[in-house]
């Protein structure tokens, strides 16, 4: 097998990094790519020295890419470094190195697939163990992960291992997304591309609930990018019947998500920024989606052309 490599995008995330990320020469990988998005200077030169201290590959952009570019930007520098293949990990995720390992192998040997692993919680209940988009709801849904027959699959971007082929037949993540949605998408434009998507339940993450975004406290900007990039990737990859569809099902939709916080937190005094980023998320995401609804063509899928940043 080539040379491997782990990536990791951080977002003021260095205790989560310093926890979870062990040194290169210990993660199953032979290098260890970090994507520091900037946030204050006091968190950059905390990520520096870990990657100093550890070996790691820091690629510094001075503004924060989001987490679809900034795997790109990850993955583009591994390959400077000569790697073919690639395991993408977020940083409130932990993977034994044996499952880095065994991740890599099987994305080697299927040059054309997505593959993921079963996540679990701390606690050892499931996180993830597939996923589906279902067309005619408008939204997405849990799915067996390992059932062939399941309609549209996806496979998060909290841990995903791809080869160069695979990457390079849809470009990556691309711009578009920011936060959120874009692991649906690169899922499904790389079904519709030849490519395959592979679950692995038999390689086990473990996912730290209280990371990135929590169960009980999501923020405004997990509400607007949600409300917004659903309504992206509709317009991006669905027929305009389709995204007619996605369209009428949006307050449902964003009420579901102000849901995942839980109803109490709705009726307080502080949930207007909440209700505010719903609205703004949902009215962005109609604004982009209404061309494609009122299209006479259906939506093909779009792959993002390669990009440079500066280190």
């Amino acid at each position: 097998m080539s040379a491997t490599a782990l990536v990791v995008v951080s977002y003021g995330s260095h205790r989560l990094l310093a926890h979870n990320l062990p040194a290169a020469d210990a993660c199953g990988a032979e290098h260890v790519v970090v994507v520091d998005n900037w946030t204050t200077p006091a968190e950059r030169e905390a990520v520096a020295a870990l990657a100093a201290d550890r070996g790691w590959d820091l690629v510094a952009p001075e503004r924060n890419l989001g987490f679809g570019t900034g795997v790109d930007v990850g993955v583009a520098r591994a390959r400077a470094l000569g790697c073919t293949t690639f395991v993408l990990l977020n940083p409130d995720a932990t993977a034994p190195p044996g499952t880095v390992a065994a991740l890599l192998r099987a994305a080697a040997d299927d040059t054309l697939a997505l593959v993921g692993p079963r996540i679990v919680r701390s606690d050892g209940s499931l996180w993830f163990g597939g996923a589906q988009v279902l067309v005619d709801a408008g939204r997405t849904g849990k799915a067996d992960g390992a059932d062939p027959a399941v309609a549209h699959p996806w496979l998060t971007g909290a841990c995903l291992a791809v080869s160069a082929p695979a990457w390079d037949l849809v470009g990556g993540f691309g711009d578009d997304f920011f936060l959120y949605w874009e692991d649906v998408d690169l899922s499904w434009r790389l079904r519709a591309a030849g490519g395959r998507l592979v679950h692995r339940p038999d390689l086990e993450v473990v996912h730290d609930a209280g990371g990135t975004q929590s169960g009980s406290d999501k923020s405004p900007v997990y509400v607007r990018f949600n409300c917004r990039n659903r309504l992206l990737f509709a317009a991006r990859n669905l027929p305009p019947h389709d995204v007619r569809t996605w369209l009428l099902r949006t307050p449902a939709y964003a009420l579901e998500v102000l849901r995942r916080g839980g109803y109490r937190r709705l009726l307080h005094p502080r949930s207007l920024p909440l209700l505010r980023a719903a609205l703004a998320g949902s009215l962005a995401g109609v604004r982009i989606a209404l061309p494609a609804a009122l299209s006479s063509e259906p939506a093909a899928p779009s792959s993002p052309a390669p990009r440079k940043v500066s280190r």
